[in-house]
């Protein structure tokens, strides 16, 4: 039996819910996936600001799954955040969503575009991108400018789902990313708009955290991932003293 906790940074958990049905509906019937939301955090993450302050509730939920031997984990942001501190704490492996989606699109196409909300994450999903290595992949990042917490209305999904269509006619790609964890269910709707892969990453990132586990493959904990060095940490942060 394997264990995977999916971890939405944010603290909507109405969005926490629907990344959890979309985890669960991909899963093999012997593998066991919970999903939370931190209990401290931003509601929504669409900022660096944002982003900064989610990192702690994420590591905290790490910590707890270490002890309750967890076997792997997904961050449900498309902004990663946390993860390369997460990999230092987890026994197992830990995925992030922009990782895992862009991954799966190379694999699909020779080029993919990346649909996600507001403007100012267009510079975050273009670093991530460049960092994973698919650059040259990528062939446009593209926002709705609907927030987050807004993608849940009719409306701002129709809207998604024409941007699908646009941008993969506008970049000539082969496959589609979805730029955000809220955005989980629209696969079918847009794969229909689009006529090619779409891919969602809290999907993606869930199955390949599975295959891992069952190839037996964790993380390295040589160099860069090895545990944190113990200190103390004082403040608002001593709870997180290693």
């Amino acid at each position: 039996m394997t264990h995977i906790k999916v971890i939405n940074p944010n603290t909507a958990l109405a969005m926490t819910d629907a990344i959890g049905r979309c985890a669960r509906a991909v899963a093999s019937p012997s593998t066991t996936v919970t999903t939370v939301s931190p209990s401290m955090g931003p509601e929504s993450i669409e900022s660096h600001y944002d982003e900064a302050l989610a990192v702690p509730g994420v590591l905290a939920e790490v910590a707890a799954g270490e002890r309750e031997g967890v076997d792997a984990y997904v961050i449900a942001c498309f902004g990663d955040p946390g993860l390369d501190a997460a990999r230092e704490l987890a026994m197992g492996p830990v995925l992030g969503i922009a990782e895992a989606a862009m991954h799966a699109a190379t694999m699909l196409g020779r080029g993919f575009s990346v649909v996600t909300t507001l403007s100012r994450t267009v510079g975050r999903a273009w670093d991530l991108a460049h960092r994973y290595g698919f650059a040259t992949a990528c062939r446009g990042v593209h926002a709705s400018d609907i927030p987050v917490l807004d993608l849940e209305r009719p409306s701002a999904r129709a809207a998604v789902i024409r941007l699908c269509a646009e941008a993969v006619e506008r970049d000539g790609s082969d496959a589609l990313v979805l730029g955000c964890a809220g955005m989980a269910d629209f696969c079918a709707e847009v794969s229909r708009a689009t006529s090619v892969p779409v891919i969602d990453g809290v999907s993606a990132a869930t199955r390949f955290a599975e295959s891992l586990v069952a190839l037996g493959l964790r993380t390295s904990a040589r160099g860069e991932y090895a545990p944190p060095r113990p200190k103390r940490y004082s403040g608002l942060l001593r709870d997180f003293t290693y």
